[in-house]
């Protein structure tokens, strides 16, 4: 199928260790048709009751065509390889044919933060740009996308890196911040040892960040720093959505 024969409107799906969110994207404007769906992630986020979450908002936004799965795992041919926030049963589950079977549609599956990255890559905050970037997505733990000059390397999960002794993602993550009850500027400080370390070992030229925490930018933006350029994702909380339906949209043509 061409380009100009995708579907208009692509229905994406980013999963969370806290919510699931679901929406139609127009992929040619990169936005959100309508208001996204939002419903909190089963508890223990067993993979019979993802899925059937996943079937159940697909009725709520119908839609045709290929599906767009973003998701906190190592996603590999359709396969989950990690399970850092949801139940570990998803270690070694075939997402992507699950989900088909319960749909009766193709499935892309891709990592969370790598479906936000592309997104901003393609059409947001790192449009156009070259050299290594970082989009970092601040959650229920910290996903990662590296991109060098445009190009993806996939599955990076370098919200485990350990900083100072404990794994990044429980020190600066948007959670640990609710989890804490800390205020803006000593989380900052906890994303700016992130920051350091992160540049340290891979010296991008650009950090984008992302997740739901930057609808809060004016209150922490300000008091993040790094020796690279830092940009909050153009796309927000939507862009794991949006850059899934872009990878869906690539199956389509």
């Amino acid at each position: 199928m061409s380009h100009r024969e995708a579907p208009e409107q692509i229905l994406a799906f980013d999963v969370g260790g806290s919510f699931v969110k679901a929406g139609l994207v127009d992929v040619e404007s990169a936005l959100v048709v309508g208001e996204v769906l939002r419903r909190p992630t089963p508890p223990g986020a067993a993979p019979e009751d993802v899925l059937d979450l996943l079937a159940d908002m697909a009725q709520d936004l119908p839609s045709d065509g290929p599906v767009g799965l973003a998701f906190p795992a190592v996603a590999k041919g359709g396969v989950a390889w990690t399970a850092a926030n949801v139940d570990k049963r998803w270690i070694g589950t075939n997402a992507q044919t699950q989900l088909e079977a319960r749909i009766h549609r193709p499935v892309a599956f891709l990592n969370d933060a790598d479906a936000a990255g592309v997104a901003e890559m393609v059409r947001g905050a790192g449009r156009g740009r070259s050299g290594t970037v970082m989009m970092l997505t601040l959650g229920t733990g910290i996903g990662s996308a590296v991109f060098i000059d445009g190009h993806l390397l996939p599955n990076t999960e370098l919200g485990h890196l350990q900083v100072q002794g404990i794994e990044a993602e429980h020190r600066a993550s948007a959670k640990v911040r609710a989890d804490r009850n800390l205020d803006w500027q000593a989380w900052a400080d906890a994303v700016n040892l992130v920051l350091a370390e992160y540049h340290a070992l891979f010296w991008p030229d650009l950090f984008i960040i992302g997740g739901g925490v930057t609808e809060n930018w004016r209150l922490f933006g300000p008091l993040l720093q790094s020796r690279a350029e830092i940009l909050p994702a153009r796309f927000g909380n939507d862009a794991g959505i949006i850059g899934a339906a872009m990878a869906a949209a690539v199956i389509s043509r």
